[in-house]
Order: structure tokens, then sequence, then C-alpha cells
């Protein structure tokens, strides 16, 4: 059989930094698939559409976060056993992950139809956009099973240290969602459902493409359709190490739907804006949290493999790699910030007014958020998903829900609400990163 990649061979910062390009690369090309959406409602369909599309991100991540967390579980238990060199529950870990993903997505998408409009209306959603954003969201959701799929499926490859493959198949799905869009919406003068359909035909694509690799694979990690099926020990094992990341993506969600009912209250001008910002500051973390995904995967390869050393080389070769992306990511996007919001919202002052404002608030110190992600990655790779987990519904929720009441209430303007996220990051990281030299220190002591 092929054996899996060996990423704890040679230099550990080359390997890191190699690991998680195509992962930055992917990460980047799924915001791509957004940014088409929201790009092209924006020019061709108005800033209503923009407003319909960009006004639910925050509420389809709160209900697809907690399976999404379970897929970081997937990612641990496939790479500590490929580290321990255990192929037999590698292959339990792979076909209960399909498994699972699968009959998540169908959760999700009966959630998604039948309880879309009502958390848009308990959002203070504008009444001149919320049957449009309710429209996409609901075909959104038809597509959650290919998406879950897509993204359990690509945490197994990680894991096992291939990180090119769903860049690939992203490239090709990618390209399919911009033709799409460009065709349904201007040819066929569809808004956000336009944009919706497009986006669940490219997702449905690169399942189908992740699962055809998988089942051609000839290492630890194939794919074998007559063994799906959920084994209890393992399915246990992703739970309790997935649903504290799950839950916390979750409150994490939870907080921002309550930033984002603030920020609807100022309007559809101001969520449009705030919505093109959003989605340019994406960019940004989703190469940062590239680096989450490489911690954990390394830290879970290290500790299976007994190589601690290793753990704290990756920690620190972790902050330091993400701290420099993040850095010139954000200097990146401020200096051509105005001109990227120019795409969202062609002549539209007000709404690029919005957008602005809120780059210049978040961008300058968004790499704090990137090292919290890496201290999040190491812990949850050394199996600690429930105390980092704890940690930051306390650091970042907890302050971030207590600031609206508390801050935004006395100040009511956007800028008092953008002040939350770098406050409750820097918090949050200092907060991480003592648990985690903790838990090293612990785990070092007890194999000597």
């Amino acid at each position: 059989m092929k054996k899996n990649a060996d990423i704890l061979s040679g230099s550990l910062f080359k390997n890191m930094l190699f690991y998680t390009i195509p992962i930055i690369l992917t990460g980047i090309l799924q915001l791509l698939y957004n940014a088409a959406d929201i790009v092209v409602v924006g020019r061709y369909a108005g800033s209503n559409s923009l407003a319909a599309v960009g006004s639910t991100s925050s509420l389809i991540n709160l209900f697809i976060n907690l399976f999404i967390g379970l897929s970081a579980g997937t990612n641990v238990c496939v790479a500590q056993y490929i580290g321990a060199k255990d192929p037999h529950s590698v292959r339990k870990a792979v076909h209960t992950s399909v498994c699972v993903a699968f009959w998540g997505g169908i959760i999700l998408m009966v959630l998604g139809l039948c309880f879309s409009k009502l958390c848009l209306a308990l959002m203070q959603t504008p009444t001149d956009i919320i049957d449009e954003a309710s429209l996409y969201m609901r075909i959104l959701f038809i597509g959650m099973p290919f998406n879950l799929i897509y993204n359990f499926c690509a945490a197994i490859l990680r894991a096992s240290g291939n990180t090119k493959t769903p860049l690939l198949i992203l490239s090709f799905a990618g390209i399919v969602n911009v033709i799409l869009n460009l065709v349904l919406v201007i040819t066929f003068n569809r808004g956000a459902d336009g944009v919706g359909t497009a986006t669940i035909i490219s997702q449905f694509i690169s399942m189908c493409l992740v699962l055809r690799y998988l089942i051609k694979e000839t290492s630890d990690i194939k794919l074998n359709i007559k063994s799906l099926g959920i084994d209890k020990y393992m399915f246990i094992r992703i739970l309790k190490i997935g649903i504290p990341s799950g839950i916390q993506g979750m409150l994490f969600s939870i907080s921002n739907v309550l930033i984002q009912s603030s920020i609807n209250s100022f309007g559809a001008a101001a969520i449009a804006g705030n919505s093109a910002a959003g989605n340019i500051e994406g960019f940004a973390y989703t190469s940062m949290n590239s680096f989450h995904q490489s911690t954990l995967t390394f830290t879970g390869q290290s500790l299976g493999a007994k190589k601690f050393r290793e753990l704290k080389r990756t920690l620190v070769y972790g902050c330091i790699q993400v701290t420099l992306v993040g850095i010139f990511a954000s200097i990146l996007l401020l200096s051509f910030g105005p001109s990227l919001l120019e795409l969202y919202a062609p002549e539209d002052k007000t709404v690029i007014s919005y957008g602005i404002n809120r780059l210049h608030y978040i961008l300058p110190l968004y790499f704090t958020c990137g090292i919290m992600e890496v201290v999040v990655g190491s812990l949850r790779g050394m199996g600690a998903s429930l105390s980092s987990m704890l940690v930051s519904v306390f650091g970042v929720c907890g302050i971030r829900i207590a600031w609206v009441y508390t801050v935004f209430s006395h100040y009511k303007t956007l800028s008092s609400l953008y002040c939350s996220y770098p406050t409750t990051w820097i918090i949050t990281a200092l907060i991480q990163l003592l648990l985690c030299l903790k838990l090293m220190h612990s785990i070092i002591s007890a194999h000597k």
C-alpha cells in the first residue's frame, strides 16, 4: 500500500510552510466562490440583492459550524492514527467520518429549509431584502450534504499530508461556479437565487471529485463504499474532539449574529458595505486560519508518533508564520481596500464608505486572531478540544456579547462594534497560550 506523506521528516519549518500554502490557496478559492456571488450580484442585480446575500453569512455559519467542527475531530483522529502507524483505525475513522458528513448534511438541509426566514426575521433583517435573503439561504441549505461531505473528505486528505488535491478540486469547481454566476445573473436576470444555485452546483462537483479520489486511493485512507458505516468507538472519539470545536464555532456565530443584528439596524447600505468588507477580510482570515489547520495536523501526528520535541516547535513555527502572513495580508488589503470595494458596489459611495470604515478598524490587529487560531489548533491536536472551547467561549463570545450590551449600547456606532473584535482576539490568545504551554509540559513530563 502507498504510504501516507511523512510530514515530520526533514525541516519542520519548511514542511509546515509548504503544507500550509495549498490550504491557503484552497481557502482563497472557497472565498472566491462567495466573492463571485457578492461581486456579480452587487454589480448586476443591485445593492438590495447584495445585502440579501451578505446578511445571511453569519446565520448560515451558525447552522453549519457544529458539523464543520466535527471535521476537526476527523482531522485529529486520522492524523494521530497515521502518526501511530495504525492503519486499521485510520480506515475506521475515514468511513465513520463520511457517514457522519452525509447524515449531518441531511439534518442541516431540513433545518435550513424550515427555519431560514424565521431566523432572518429574528435578526431584524430589513423587510425589503428578507424574502430574497430567505430564498438564497434555502437554496444553499439544499446543498449542505455536498458541502459537508467535501469538507470531511478534505479533512481526511489534510490529515494524511495531502493538501494539494483539495486545491485542484476547488480550482475546477470554482471555475464552474464563476461561469454559472455570470450565466444565471446576467443572461437569465436572476438575483440571489441565481448565485445560490451556482454555488450548490459547484459544491456537488467538488464532492463528487473528492469522493472519486478517495475511492481510487491506495493508501490507508482509501474509501470503500461497501465498508461505509459508523464505528461506535470512532464515532464517540470524533464527537469528543469535534463537538467542542463545533460548539465553539456556533457560539462564535451567535456573537456574530448578535453583531450582525446590530449592523442591520443601520440599514441596507451599512449591511452591504459591512458584507463587502467582511468578504475582503476573509482573504486575510483564511490565510491565517490555514495555519490552524497545519498546526492541528502536525501536532496530531507528532503526538501519535510520540515526537514531543515537535509539539513545541510546531506551536512556535506556527505563530511566527501566521504573524508574518497576517501582517502582510492586512497591509495589502488596506492598501487596495477602496479599489476592491468598488468591485462589490461600483459608484455607490455610501456602501464603499461603510466598508472602508470596517477595514480600518479590523485589519491592523488581525494577526492576533491568527495567533489565537494557531494556539487553538495546537490544543485540539493534543486532544484538548473542550478546554480550548471553554476559553474561547469566555474570551471571544462572552466579552463580545457583553460589549454589545455595554459599550455599543452607550456608543451606538459601527466603529464601537468593530473595536470588540481585536479586543477579544488579544485576550483569548493570551489565555489559550498559557493553557497550551501548561498542557505540553504535562504531556512531556508524563512520558519522561
